[in-house]
């Protein structure tokens, strides 16, 4: 089973609604990390449903104030997600489409403002909305089987969650307006290579190479202090987006000021001292 194993080896208590659209795993032997997986076979289509629960789950994540990462990812194999639900929209009236999608765009900016560092796995297909929830995390890890596109004007109409404003501020301007304009589709090599994702790495025989890799990643982070990720992540990504670098350079201190009273920083520098590995609490 896709992941199967690999979750059961990570993970031993497990948080979803009964519909399981969401699963969202804490694992014991990765502590400080929680797995936020699509579970909705076979392409992780984004209903109604599956949204709730995600804006759900991300509002549990975010009230922890001890996790240190996060990994979004598929439970499937070959698809990341597929987007929208558009045997869903054909009944929606025309009236509502707004509020949904208005909807969506909010359930991407939870994501994208959850406190702590946010992990894309991608170890397959991305299109459409599932490539503006990528968007929507801090770094993307990608497959070579893994195949993106913001396809939107195939069907007449344009990203909705972010997408026109993610995108151009990832790859830059003309690549962002190429890939929209066109709809085409973007593999693994590719992505990494314009900058739409981190890193790109081989495919396994398992098909979640790059969730494995995503893992990797995070086990640096619960090396690192609670508090200064999410200090340094709001200094980054507020910084960036006050536009002149003196307004971000303020930004950084008050940022740096979040970090000064905290016991983790003192047992940071009493551990330095001892020789001996931090225990980071996140206060």
């Amino acid at each position: 089973m896709f992941m199967g194993r690999l979750i059961q080896q990570t993970s031993r208590r497990l948080l979803s609604s009964s519909s399981n659209e969401i699963l969202l795993t804490y694992p014991e032997s990765n502590p400080g990390i929680a797995l936020l997986g699509l579970n909705r076979p076979p392409v992780n289509a984004v209903s109604l449903s599956l949204g709730a629960q995600l804006r759900e789950a991300l509002a549990e994540i975010k009230s922890k104030k001890s996790l240190q990462g996060v990994i979004l990812y598929s439970t499937s194999p070959k698809i990341f997600c597929a987007g929208a639900d558009l045997k869903e929209r054909l009944f929606i009236k025309e009236e509502d489409v707004p509020g949904m999608v208005r909807t969506f765009r909010l359930m991407i900016q939870d994501m994208y403002e959850l406190p702590m560092p946010v992990i894309c796995a991608i170890d397959g297909v991305a299109m459409g909305g599932g490539l503006e929830l990528a968007l929507g995390t801090d770094i993307r890890i990608c497959s070579t089987t893994a195949k993106m596109a913001l396809s939107e004007t195939k069907l007449a109409i344009i990203p909705g969650g972010g997408g026109t404003q993610r995108l151009p501020r990832v790859v830059g301007v003309p690549k962002a307006k190429e890939l929209i304009f066109t709809g085409r589709d973007v593999f693994g090599e590719e992505a990494e290579r314009i900058g739409l994702v981190n890193a790109c790495v081989d495919q396994n025989e398992e098909g979640n190479a790059a969730f494995v890799k995503s893992l990797e990643m995070a086990s640096l982070l619960q090396e690192r202090g609670p508090v200064a990720l999410r200090m340094a992540k709001k200094a980054i990504t507020e910084g960036f987006e006050a536009g002149p670098i003196r307004a971000g350079l303020e930004i950084e201190h008050e940022a740096y000021l979040g970090v000064i009273p905290t016991t983790d920083r003192i047992e940071a520098l009493m551990a330095f001292r001892e020789k001996r590995k931090p225990n980071f609490k996140g206060e």
